[in-house]
């Protein structure tokens, strides 16, 4: 039998579907849903943070607690910075899966940029 399987390609041919689908396509695809979930989670982590800092301005105008506006400001520095930290995680992550880490970081920009 003379079929064509995705494991007889050999490996110097870059063409290849087997050679494209483990070195660009699965990366690519990982990278993609990560960036994508990533994106997603961020959006919702800024809504509900917005939605707690509104519900405490809300309390402060009624007169049942005073915001201390540096406090505030601190409190979201620390959050920026280990959003920062997370996002570079992911991309340094990423970056060594098995040594493709170039279809991983593209498909995670391509993922962040659709969330």
């Amino acid at each position: 039998m003379n079929e064509n399987t995705l494991t007889e390609a050999p490996s110097s041919d870059i063409f290849s579907s087997t050679f494209l689908l483990g070195n660009v396509g699965a990366p690519f695809i990982l990278g993609m849903a990560v960036g994508y979930f990533a994106k997603k989670m961020l959006k919702l982590a800024l809504f509900v943070g917005g939605g707690l800092v509104v519900m405490l301005f809300a309390a402060e105008y009624y007169g049942v607690i005073t915001v201390n506006g540096l406090a505030l400001e601190q409190a979201a520095d620390y959050a920026t910075g280990a959003a920062k930290a997370s996002g570079n995680y992911l991309i340094d992550r990423l970056s060594l899966f098995a040594s493709r880490g170039l279809g991983g970081i593209a498909g995670f920009y391509v993922g962040f940029k659709l969330g």
